[in-house]
């Protein structure tokens, strides 16, 4: 069964699961699921794909091919989902996290990745990640940092997949100035003004969206609300991540609303002089860190405006 690590503050609980890719398992609000909570049967799995929300470093989303391309050289990475042709969401949630730190509405975790022998293959450079979450009665603020702890510089990237509820009422809205369109594995083709179907920038139900695409230029926040339980959640984030992954399978039960601060692939793509992708060098020695935040309300089901 996976350890768990329960905060409390009033009428929100969050259950960490540091083993199981330092994820989050639940994250309830007056008894209401806030993220979708993980089962039992993924708890005995330590499924991580099947929790509530989970870091992604070194970096979000795809690189395509399974191989990081920079500075004159080609790196092999893994390909996590089987029958996928791209490396995804970097390492870290796949690995054990340590508590570092911990009190009744605080908790710390750390992963030390030292690129050593067969974990270099997981990503050829060393670092510290750190989460850092922050409970309170109505919010919950997550703090991502990343620090070289090796001899060369290396791009990455930083953010959160978090899973909420959804039936067909579940309303959704944020702002964006462009939407990547994609290929059939997901990889980014072209830039595109957001069509009507995905504009969100009035929030509205989703009913039967069907989206897994990278949005540039979004402002916080992004809300969801689920009519008929009252609940509103808004999600922020500070200016570094700049993009913001939306991910509404069809006719599923869930959705994720990803802050991120870098494209699909953005890697590879500014290593062959694509601008404006998000990465980011990390220098030898330097630290980089972001924040989102999650602010919970009873809300009124006819609210329509972000």
């Amino acid at each position: 069964m996976t350890a768990k690590l329960e905060l409390r503050a009033g009428p929100a609980r969050l259950v960490l699961a540091p083993e199981v890719g330092g994820a989050i398992a639940s994250y309830e609000w007056n008894g209401l699921a806030v993220l979708r909570s993980a089962t039992p049967a993924a708890l005995a799995s330590a499924e991580v794909r099947d929790f509530a929300s989970y870091p992604l470093v070194p970096f979000s989303n795809r690189i395509a091919g399974a191989t990081l391309h920079w500075r004159g050289a080609a790196y092999p990475l893994p390909r996590y989902l089987a029958g996928h042709p791209h490396a995804i969401h970097g390492n870290g949630w796949q690995r054990s996290w340590e508590v570092v730190g911990r009190a009744p509405q605080l908790a710390t975790l750390e992963l030390v990745h030292d690129a050593e022998g067969a974990r270099a293959l997981e990503w050829p450079f060393p670092y510290r990640a750190r989460q850092t979450f922050a409970l309170a009665e109505d919010s919950l603020v997550l703090t991502h940092a990343i620090e070289n702890t090796g001899p060369s510089a290396f791009p990455f990237g930083l953010g959160w997949h978090p899973f909420f509820p959804r039936t067909a009422a579940t309303v959704l809205g944020f702002h964006a100035r462009g939407v990547w369109e994609t290929d059939a594995t997901q990889l980014p083709t072209r830039l595109d003004a957001v069509p009507a179907g995905w504009d969100f920038s009035r929030a509205r139900p989703i009913a039967h969206t069907a989206l897994d695409h990278c949005f540039a230029g979004w402002r916080p926040p992004a809300v969801a609300r689920w009519p008929g339980r009252g609940l509103s959640v808004s999600i922020g984030a500070d200016a570094a991540c700049g993009h913001l992954v939306v991910y509404v399978p069809r006719d599923g039960d869930h959705l994720a609303i990803e802050p991120v601060t870098h494209m699909t692939d953005a890697f590879n793509r500014a290593n062959a002089g694509q601008a404006d992708t998000g990465t980011r060098v990390l220098a030898p020695g330097e630290t980089f860190s972001c924040t989102m935040h999650l602010s919970v309300s009873a809300a009124s089901d006819d609210a329509s405006r972000v």
